[in-house]
């Protein structure tokens, strides 16, 4: 049943702002004392972007939804950030899962200090999988926007190259996960971090993929 409501909510996704109904994505808050609430400007100002040049009807107002909540179920995509700590009860893992499994997709965005966190909590999820650094001619990098050297670079924390992971459950890429880039920040508005404009275009064309990406799936 899940799954063919996400389905629904995906072919709302790519259907022309003329459409009557938008659909909505969520931000993912969690436990363990990190800011999941870290860069409030970035979503809606994807959405802006998304409905601006990709022609979809993005709700210009995410929605938050708790990990365990069966809300989950009603965003096709779902954002995580933040730089701290991140715990996963056992039934948020089964509840993220099942989400996961049934169509949902999760951006996880590395805000700076998240990795030691997110990683085992992830496992938490998908004991069976790990994540695989995705190539660079993943279609997910190449949507309406081309990025042959795969993620843009938005700031500098340990000097390392930015890199994208994946979890892929049969077959489908169900979790992608930017690291070492912090495209959130480059989503948020000018005045947060002052990025340049190009900067800022790469974040906004990198995210606007991902979710084409999911939309078109």
């Amino acid at each position: 049943m899940f799954k063919y409501l996400i389905l629904v909510f995906v072919i709302s996704a790519i259907q022309l702002s003329a459409q009557n109904s938008t659909l909505q994505i969520a931000l993912l808050k969690y436990n363990g004392g990190g800011d999941w609430y870290a860069n409030p400007t970035s979503l809606p100002n994807l959405i802006a972007y998304c409905n601006n040049n990709l022609g979809t009807n993005i709700n210009p107002d995410p929605s938050t939804v708790e990990v365990g909540s069966p809300e989950i179920f009603n965003y096709p995509f779902i954002h995580m950030t933040g730089h701290g700590n991140v715990v996963f009860s056992d039934q948020e893992a089964r509840n993220l899962r099942e989400y996961l499994v049934a169509g949902g997709f999760l951006h996880i965005d590395d805000n700076y200090g998240m990795d030691k966190f997110v990683r085992p909590q992830m496992n938490k999820v998908f004991p069976e999988l790990e994540f695989i650094e995705l190539p660079f001619n993943h279609p997910i990098y190449h949507q309406k926007y081309n990025f042959n050297a795969g993620l843009p670079k938005t700031h500098e924390h340990d000097n390392k190259a930015p890199q994208g992971f994946g979890l892929i459950w049969e077959g489908r890429l169900v979790c992608f996960y930017t690291y070492e880039t912090d495209l959130g920040d480059g989503w948020e508005d000018w005045e947060v971090h002052k990025d340049s404009d190009a900067t800022r275009t790469k974040a906004l064309r990198m995210g606007a993929n991902i979710l084409q990406y999911v939309f078109m799936q």
